[in-house]
């Protein structure tokens, strides 16, 4: 899959969670024009219309609705095993940054 088919999926759940252009725009940092032009991509590229959208409120198509549900975990499953290898990184390597530095011997300036 594409990368840009990823970053379309993820607007589409800022979106659903969110319901809000609005919103959704903000989290991800991007004009309310550009999220609405991804998500029309996204509908066109999988023939499906994935959000009912009116002047005051979105909400999530039969398929939308579909969609966040079997994705959105997916994406939270990645983001907290990114989380968990950073934390383990972090602390294999802060211990054995600590551990490393107590071997050294310090010297007086004189």
């Amino acid at each position: 899959m594409h990368r840009a088919n990823l970053n379309d999926l993820l607007a589409f759940l800022a979106v659903g969670q969110e319901r809000s252009f609005t919103k959704a725009a903000a989290k991800l940092g991007v004009s309310q024009s550009a999220l609405s032009h991804t998500i029309r991509g996204l509908e066109e590229r999988l023939g499906l219309r994935l959000l009912t959208r009116t002047t005051r409120s979105v909400a999530p198509t039969e398929a939308g609705e579909r969609l966040l549900r079997t994705v959105g975990p997916r994406f939270e499953e990645i983001d907290a095993g990114s989380a968990f290898l950073s934390d383990c990184y972090y602390t294999h390597f802060s211990n054995a940054g600590i551990a490393a530095a107590a071997d050294f011997p310090v010297y007086k300036r004189v």
